[in-house]
């Protein structure tokens, strides 16, 4: 397929065939995803061959970008190559055509011999390709093509059919292969992994062998300078490694042991070992490049738009030319000849194929630049969304702070006559998966047999925890949960008010009846968060904290990092209902966050942005945009990426509309030649092309 009207007679075809199901497009990659119900694919490429086209199916192997480019492009650049000389041929004969008919010092015959050598030449496969189109009644450039030049022919404009018929073939040939560019864009990333790692067999020795054969739990040498060939975490040794491919981070990363690696990434200085933890088609860096292709065949809005206007717009230019071939001669008195000629131009003009490739080429090198720079987008449809942006609410623990709090306050309320409340709070916290819980239970570097047994432990979301210890009941848990059970006291108030004025999250622990003690917890805030907002403001993007913490806390945050507004004391349900009510407002809303309390929140905001934490599966396979370094500064890069995409969205549609209305007025005053249709039409596809291909350089 090459071009998108091509797609239409495929599916027109392949739509009424029975035990079909679905069809999906991949017009980029070339490719088509057919869910069907057949014994085998023989009916499929037997369509499809009839339509002038040939289909591969694709094998397990040759499914990822790489392996097909390497099926596609040989037998592309033998084409080419074995196309050369005929074009240069076809390009010598319409040159000679125009020359001898401008100094008229040869024969009419002379001069269509040597025209109609011109199209013999390089006209052929425009000819097969319009006769298959009109024959399915499908109106393609090639199509269009074929009834301009013939139409020339017969009306005596032989020089002019020659040199139309050179250009458009040269002009299709240079929009190919940059079309090619945005089609390898993805298949960059794949070049990224190596063939081969070193890998310790079952004797000690250590064996370079396919990455495709290691298994997890393999141990993988890396020397310095080599690329990481599968993720995993590093065993012995210590090294820098520079992940931008998978983080986009600007700054090589200290890996010590216990620390996770990358396939693609590079290891500058030290050697070190890893043990795998993910498979060759299972990395981060795979799993990257398969969710942009996805979002590849996914339509944005402005394509799903372009591609139903375009099918209104070609037959309507098509009667268009008819019209203005026939009325003026039969009600205006006007010449035959020159009628019919201005309607060929029209035809040359008409084709929409510049609008339609528009589109995916801005949104595929949109989404390849976005990757580049360590921000997975999951489809078209979030990168024109995120131009709209005007609200962001986003959590804070993980996502403006680190998420690794530190205990910083112990204040003792009651006695316990058997167990300190360290040791009970401690049991209770290293239960939980809570930061709060956790930074309490490692502050207190209790042995596990210090310990307590906790039996009919329970998490109490946006709460805290409970648990029985030696059958008497305790709570481990926030303000909130102070209130719930009953338990708040004038005295009790002072102190929580107090630590959390200074930003401290604050926990108790109770039983049913008593407040033992308070832990007051404090997590440090991210060195990017307060840029991130910066620019976000920057941008015209008010900001929001969400959060389970308390309001004092939230506040103080939220100041310390110029936060417009900030709300604690949240529900993951409260948490919809804000993001709800900023919609209510008509704001077009981001969500920022990392846990499962945030994913109501994310599913109701128009964009969901997962913190990744550098690969992260359910981020990757769940959020509308995943942050693959956990850095907030990546929002606003992916906001100006957005504006720019939109930006030249519109662009290409202007050139492609705006270009062929100048066009058209020409054409009606008699001042457009066919040759200047053929640089209107086909200039105007290389044109949205490589403006689309501006986006690869961001």
């Amino acid at each position: 397929m090459c071009c998108p009207s091509e797609q239409t007679m495929i599916e027109g075809k392949l739509a009424k065939m029975s035990g079909i199901q679905k069809l999906e497009f991949n017009m980029m990659n070339r490719t088509l995803g057919v869910w069907h119900e057949l014994p085998d694919t023989l009916g499929i490429e037997s369509v499809v061959a009839s339509l002038g086209m040939h289909a591969e199916p694709l094998t397990a192997e040759s499914k990822a970008p790489d392996a097909n480019a390497a099926q596609v492009e040989p037998q592309a650049a033998s084409q080419r190559k074995s196309s050369w000389w005929p074009l240069a041929l076809a390009g010598v004969a319409a040159v000679g055509a125009e020359v001898l008919h401008f100094s008229q010092s040869a024969p009419e015959w002379v001069i269509a011999v040597v025209a109609l050598l011109a199209i013999a030449l390089c006209g052929p496969s425009t000819y097969k390709k319009g006769w298959i189109s009109i024959k399915h009644l499908n109106l393609n450039i090639n199509a269009l093509m074929s009834i301009a030049v013939t139409g020339a022919v017969l009306i005596g404009q032989w020089p002019e059919a020659a040199m139309v018929m050179f250009l458009f073939t040269v002009a299709e040939m240079v929009e190919a292969k940059s079309l090619d560019r945005a089609r390898n864009a993805i298949k960059g990333l794949m070049d990224l992994t190596p063939d081969r790692a070193t890998v310790r067999q079952s004797d000690g020795t250590w064996v370079e062998v396919d990455v495709k054969t290691v298994e997890i739990g393999a141990l993988v040498r890396v020397r310095p300078g080599e690329r990481i060939g599968l993720d995993g975490d590093v065993s012995s040794g210590n090294s820098t490694v520079n992940q931008a491919p998978i983080t986009g981070e600007s700054l090589p990363i200290e890996k010590v042991v216990d620390d996770p690696v990358y396939a693609g990434s590079i290891n500058e200085s030290g050697s070190f070992e890893y043990r795998v933890t993910a498979e060759a088609d299972n990395t981060t860096l795979a799993r990257i490049i398969h969710a942009v292709e996805e979002a590849q065949s996914s339509r944005a809005p402005t394509q799903r738009f372009v591609d139903k206007f375009a099918k209104i717009y070609t037959p309507g230019v098509f009667f268009f030319a008819v019209a203005i071939a026939v009325f003026p001669p039969l009600f205006m008195g006007g010449l035959w000849t020159d009628w019919i000629y201005r309607a060929l131009v029209l035809l040359v003009v008409a084709c929409p194929c510049a609008l339609v490739i528009s589109t995916p080429v801005s949104i595929v090198s949109g989404l390849a630049a976005a990757a580049r720079k360590g921000i997975l987008v999951k489809g078209g449809v979030y990168l024109e969304i995120g131009a709209k942006l005007s609200f962001v609410a986003l959590d804070k623990t993980g996502t403006i702070t680190h998420g690794k709090p530190v205990q910083t306050d112990y204040i003792p309320l009651a006695e316990m006559p058997a167990v300190a409340p360290q040791i009970i709070a401690a049991s209770l916290g290293v239960r939980s998966d809570h930061p709060v819980s956790q930074a309490i239970a490692r502050h207190e570097s209790l042995d596990a047999s210090t310990l307590q047994q906790v039996e009919h432990f329970e998490a109490l979301p946006g709460r805290g925890v409970k648990g029985l210890i030696e059958g008497q009941l305790y709570h481990l848990g926030n303000h909130r949960l102070i209130e719930e059970l009953g338990l708040d006291a004038p005295q009790l108030e002072t102190s929580l008010n107090q630590l959390e004025r200074q930003g401290k999250t604050v926990v108790a622990l109770t039983s049913a009846t008593q407040v033992f003690a308070l832990f007051a917890v404090a997590d440090t805030v991210k060195d990017s968060s307060q840029t991130a907002i910066k620019e976000l403001h920057e941008l015209g993007i008010k900001t929001m904290m969400l959060t389970g913490d308390n309001s004092h806390t939230a506040e103080s945050i939220a100041q310390r990092v110029g936060i417009d507004e900030a709300r604690g004391n949240l529900l993951p349900a409260d948490k919809l209902a804000a993001i709800g009510e900023l919609q209510n407002r008509n704001h077009v809303v981001g969500m920022v966050g990392d846990g499962i309390n945030d994913a109501p929140a994310l599913a109701k905001s128009q964009i969901g942005f997962a913190m990744a934490a550098a690969g992260t599966g359910t981020a990757i396979e769940t959020a509308d945009v995943a942050l693959m370094d956990d850095d907030l500064r990546k929002i606003p890069a992916f906001v100006r990426l957005s504006r720019q995409t939109a930006a030249i969205l519109k662009q290409n549609i202007f050139f492609a509309l705006g270009i062929k209305a100048v066009f058209l007025v020409f054409t009606l005053m008699g001042l457009a030649t066919m040759w200047m249709a053929v640089f209107a039409d086909v200039g105007v596809s290389l044109l949205v092309v490589l403006n689309g291909l501006r986006l690869l350089k961001k």
